[in-house]
């Protein structure tokens, strides 16, 4: 089983919950309908990975970067960053055949995470940055969101149990875009002013 790093200590998911469809301006980048209700799929543990690569089986991958959180006890306790992998262009074929995404989204290292910090539970000031060869390529906070945190696990758990350490990742925002090889990506996560945690990739 894949882990992911909580102030130091190695934590096992059970699952990744997933958000798709909540910043507005990601939305019309990708030329989608704004959803009635909330999206939700999921990623598997195995899904968890720490390389970050520009395609798979001769097929580019996306960048999508995300404010994670980490379920304690059914409630955010932990923020990190999240790179949600993407194969566009199958994603767009099983969407046109009205088939699930999980081919385009679930496979073995779709899902890459910097460490988790704890934080006071009070999601509403946490943003994150994407910077692309040094340079911002995506950026978005609570505030901007369709379906702030509280509204996602009171959603999630209608019909699923969150278990300690699962990882609901809340969505992008504008600015995705295919992984190059040798790009350089930084992902932050600020509490207000406060940066609580960050990694860096290279994409391979």
């Amino acid at each position: 089983m894949k882990t992911v790093l909580l102030d130091g200590a190695a934590i096992t998911p059970s699952k990744i919950l997933c958000i798709g469809r909540n910043y507005v301006e990601h939305i019309r980048e990708l030329g989608n309908e704004i959803p009635e209700e909330m999206v939700v799929f999921g990623k598997p543990n195995s899904a968890i990975g720490a390389t970050l690569n520009a395609q798979l089986d001769g097929e580019p991958l996306h960048y999508e970067g995300e404010i994670a959180l980490l379920i304690e006890r059914g409630r955010p306790v932990a923020a990190g960053f999240g790179l949600d992998l993407t194969k566009r262009e199958l994603q767009g074929r099983l969407k046109s055949a009205g088939l699930p995404w999980e081919r385009a989204k679930a496979f073995d290292g779709a899902a890459l995470f910097s460490p988790f910090c704890r934080f006071d539970g009070d999601t509403a000031g946490l943003s994150l940055l994407l910077e692309k060869n040094g340079k911002p390529c995506q950026q978005g906070s609570v505030s901007l969101m369709m379906y702030p945190p509280e509204t996602i696990i009171s959603e999630l758990t209608r019909f699923t149990t969150l278990e300690d350490g699962d990882i609901v990742m809340t969505g992008t925002p504008a600015g995705v875009g295919a992984v190059q090889p040798g790009e350089t990506f930084a992902g932050k996560i600020f509490n207000g002013s406060q940066l609580l945690t960050e990694a860096k990739w290279i994409a391979q």
